[in-house]
């Protein structure tokens, strides 16, 4: 057992070092576009699906709520928690389609998203993705192995170089913490 616990906390710590070294320039770039974002008055969407959309839904409250300290209130909403709305597009239309049509209804030309997705290949984020994109909604790509189909479609892609499903979302929520603490930092700061 204790082996089991020693692999798996060695493992996790080198991942996540490798996935710093392989993408700080574009972590320093998100957090810069994600200041911007907010900034500006727009919002942060975020999405996934099982694990990442519980990561989704973390990651939001952390911009909303606080990360260290108090400070203003930060639009950030994760398309992960509407059970009505979701079942609703899954059963009238398809659950590929869960995300885009939510994307469709709330997103706005200069706001970010965050999509989330271990493989790279869930077909309802690569659909959000792609209605991001079509409302001039930057695209953050959270993702692991070779980056499937998201690396290409995204305008920032954060790949874990590992194809571990739970390694890949320990990198995933490192990266939104870190982001959301210099987001807080920065927003503390008037432009």
């Amino acid at each position: 057992m204790e082996e089991v616990f020693k692999k798996a906390f060695a493992d996790s710590a080198r991942i996540s070092s490798d996935f710093y070294e392989k993408n700080r320039s574009v972590l320093v770039e998100v957090v810069n576009r994600l200041v911007d974002t907010f900034r500006k008055g727009r919002k942060l969407l975020l999405f996934g699906n099982g694990g990442s959309a519980a990561d989704a839904q973390h990651l939001a409250g952390e911009f909303v709520n606080r990360f260290r300290f108090d400070r203003q209130a930060l639009p950030a909403l994760a398309l992960t928690t509407d059970t009505s709305v979701l079942t609703c597009i899954a059963n009238d239309s398809s659950f590929d389609k869960v995300f885009s049509r939510q994307v469709e209804a709330l997103g706005t030309a200069g706001d970010m998203a965050f999509a989330l997705s271990t493989s790279g290949s869930s077909p309802n984020v690569l659909e959000g993705v792609a209605a991001a994109r079509r409302r001039g909604i930057v695209t953050v790509g959270f993702t692991g192995g070779d980056g499937g189909r998201l690396s290409g479609e995204c305008d920032y892609t954060l790949i874990v170089p590992c194809a571990d499903t739970p390694r890949i979302q320990e990198c995933h929520i490192l990266a939104g913490h870190v982001i959301a603490e210099l987001v807080e930092r920065e927003m503390a700061v008037q432009p």
